[in-house]
Parts: C-alpha cells; sequence; structure tokens
C-alpha cells in the first residue's frame, strides 16, 4: 500500500480549516489551482470524495472528516518536531525552515528506518531507491531542523539525541498515513489493513490465538503481525507507533506516556508432567517439594521475583532452578520428559493440561496473581483493524473473569 501524500493531506487540511480553495491558497502561498490538484490528487488516491462541492463553500465528507483527524494528528507531531527545532536552535543559532521540508513522506521514512537499521544501504535496499537519495532525504531534513540527526560510529549511523526524538515522531506521522485509506474502507464496512501487537509470554498461547481466529473469521482481509521482543523494546516500538498495542502481564510504571487497562486476573499455578509423584497426593506443602528440580523463568522476570517473594513469604528458601529458560517449548518438553516442577500460568500450558500431558498440582499460591491487561500509546487513536481485534480480545476475556 503507498503511503498517502504528506503535501496533498496538508492541502486538504488547510482547505478543510479555511472552507474553500482561494482562502488556503493564501495560507499556503500556492495558486488555487495547485491546491485544488493537491486535493483531486489526493481523493483519487483515496478513490474517496472528502469534499461536497457547495456553493458555501467545500464542506467535508464523511470519508473527509476522518481524514482530518488523522491530518491533524500528522501536522501536530510536524509542528512539534519544528518548535523542538527552535528550541534548540536558541542555544546554537541555528536557521530553522517551516515544515514543508518534512512534507514529504519518503523523506521522514528514510530517517525513521535509518534510526532502526544504523546501515544507509540497507535503508536504500529496503525502500528501492540508491543510498544518495537516503543520504540526500536525510541532509534535507538536517538543514530545514539546523541539527544533525544522525552520528556516523563504528556502530553505523547512530541517532543524536535529538535524531532519535524526531524519528520517533516520524514514525507516528508515518503510522497515521498508513491508517488513512483503512479508515475510509471502514466506512464501507471493510476492515483491512495490518495490525501489529506486542505480544507478552501470558497472551501468546490461548487469548491471541482465540482473538486472532474469531477476528480473521470476520474481517478476512485483515492481516496480523506479532512481536515477541522484551518488553522495554516492545514499549519504545509502541511509543513510536510501530506497533498498535501490547498484550500480556501488566507491568507497574511506564510512565505519561502510556495507558493501560485490565483485562482480567491470572493465577500461577505449579505443573508437572502427568503421573508426577506429586500428583497422587492430596493438598501440598511446601514440605512436599523438596528435593524436586525445577526449570524456571530467568532471574529478573516479574514471576520469577513473584516466586522468590512467595517463598520469603512463607519462611522458605526460593528454589534453585536445574533450567532457567524463557523458551515455552524447551519448558514444556522438560516437564513431560522428567519431574521437574515449574510455576506459569496454567493458561500458558493450557493445550498440554487440556490434553492430560500436564497436571496443576493442588498447592495454594495466594499472593502470585497478576494483572493481564491491554498497553497503548496515550492519546492514539487506533486502525479499524486494531479497534476490531481489541474487541475480541475483550470478549474473550470477559469469560475467563
Amino acid at each position: 500500500m503507498h503511503l498517502v501524500s504528506l503535501r496533498h493531506l496538508h492541502a486538504f487540511n488547510a482547505v478543510a480549516a479555511s472552507g474553500g480553495i482561494r482562502a488556503s491558497s493564501e495560507s499556503l502561498y500556492r495558486a488555487s489551482s495547485a491546491v485544488a490538484r493537491s486535493v483531486a490528487s489526493l481523493e483519487h488516491s483515496l478513490d474517496a470524495q472528502l469534499f461536497e462541492r457547495k456553493g458555501r463553500g467545500m464542506l467535508l465528507t464523511a470519508a473527509g472528516d476522518v481524514v482530518r483527524k488523522r491530518a491533524d494528528r500528522i501536522e501536530a507531531e510536524l509542528h512539534a518536531v519544528r518548535e523542538d527545532a527552535v528550541r534548540l536552535r536558541d542555544r546554537s543559532g541555528a536557521k530553522i525552515g517551516g515544515i514543508e521540508a518534512l512534507l514529504n513522506e519518503r523523506r521522514l521514512q528514510a530517517a525513521a528506518l535509518l534510526a532502526e537499521m544504523h546501515h544507509m544501504p540497507s535503508v536504500a535496499h529496503s525502500m528501492g531507491v540508491s543510498q544518495s537519495a537516503v543520504s540526500q532525504a536525510v541532509a534535507r531534513l538536517e538543514d530545514m531542523l539546523g541539527q544533525a540527526l544522525f552520528l556516523r560510529t563504528a556502530h553505523g549511523m547512530v541517532p543524536t539525541d535529538a535524531g532519535r526524538r524526531w524519528t520517533e515522531s516520524f514514525e507516528r506521522v508515518l503510522a497515521e498515513l498508513r491508517h488513512i485509506p483503512e479508515d475510509i474502507a471502514a466506512l464501507a464496512g471493510v476492515v483491512l489493513g495490518v495490525v501489529t501487537i506486542g505480544a507478552l509470554p501470558l497472551a501468546r498461547s490461548q487469548l491471541l490465538p482465540t482473538a486472532i481466529a474469531s477476528v480473521l473469521k470476520r474481517h478476512p482481509q485483515l492481516q496480523i503481525r506479532s512481536l515477541e521482543s522484551p518488553y522495554e523494546e516492545l514499549t519504545a516500538s509502541l511509543l513510536s507507533g510501530r506497533i498498535d498495542f501490547i498484550v500480556g502481564a501488566q507491568r507497574a510504571g511506564g510512565g505519561d506516556a502510556f495507558e493501560s487497562r485490565s483485562l482480567f486476573e491470572d493465577k500461577a499455578a505449579l505443573i508437572a508432567r502427568k503421573g508426577h509423584p506429586l500428583a497422587k497426593r492430596g493438598k501440598l506443602t511446601l514440605q512436599d517439594l523438596a528435593g524436586y528440580p525445577w526449570v524456571l523463568s530467568r532471574s529478573g522476570v516479574p514471576l520469577r521475583e513473584s516466586l522468590v517473594q512467595f517463598f520469603q513469604q512463607q519462611g522458605a528458601q526460593p528454589p534453585s532452578p536445574a533450567v532457567e529458560t524463557g523458551d515455552l517449548a524447551l519448558l514444556r518438553g522438560l516437564l513431560v520428559s522428567s519431574d521437574m516442577l515449574t510455576v506459569l500460568s496454567a493458561h500458558q500450558l493450557h493445550h498440554e493440561v487440556q490434553t492430560n500431558q500436564l497436571v496443576v498440582l493442588p498447592f495454594e499460591m495466594t499472593g502470585m496473581e497478576r494483572g493481564i491487561g491491554i498497553t497503548t500509546r496515550k492519546n492514539t487513536h487506533l486502525s479499524p483493524g486494531a479497534y476490531a481485534l481489541l474487541g475480541e480480545i475483550e470478549a474473550i476475556s470477559t469469560r475467563w473473569r
């Protein structure tokens, strides 16, 4: 899908604000005919009429209204970048241009990709352009903003502090552009596009597969991508707009940039293979667990820290694992083929418990409950596809409460 033209979108927004071509041409310092061509080109690229041409002016259609909401957020991002550059200029004396140089989606894409890849030839290959074109795009942005966006280092092209902030803004702009055709299609009842999820472990085994299968049955033109990175990397991607939301165990903190809402409370369980010696007993105590080997998540992971606190609160020594792993397949294999114990959400091993390969042992673990929820960027407006998937996740979670 081709990105919407930022220059055409800027002209459209000026017409929407002023109510007419002539008035907007004065604020844009462009000929009325050029503004009219920009609006017509945008309508053609979206295959949608954005204005009703009336004697009293240009009135937004329903499609125009959804486009304007995205356009307003885009312009707010770009003006914030320019204002940040102006603040830096007050210290450096650099000359700052208007936002016109930022009204080029390919330019912003080149800078955003370079911040991610750190390698100009790779960016050029990804975009299907020459390395010189990428270099010129970045140089034009740096010239307009009066600051270097990147430093050449032994590790490649690394963003400066300002470059990191601005390329995050560029990525949010590009995400808004990607959502515009999806918003238009949703007006006709068609949900399409790509939804990218930050998937934490507790959501991957049961919640997300069920929700994804359900939403794709209703909206077969939708595409879903999941990222399984560490939490800190997922929040960075969420901030920049590369992913739509994170689903999984909720974390404390997160700052003012995110908002989180709870779906349901998950309880940790003591799990072992079917036929394990402890599975034949009644209610277990801490003393019953002594002598058995453990496979646990790595030190520092929230569940592992909660387990340590649980044992300490009981006045007992926390288990020293024979195996530490974050790989669910390895953990599953070890449990099935040995007398190892683990503490994990029963949701994560739902299929193995359902098929009787593993069992939840009768051991009460008070205080080991964790909230499962959704984290989004504050004040974000997701795509119709993302909202559809969120609706499925919330409906499933309601049944699990």
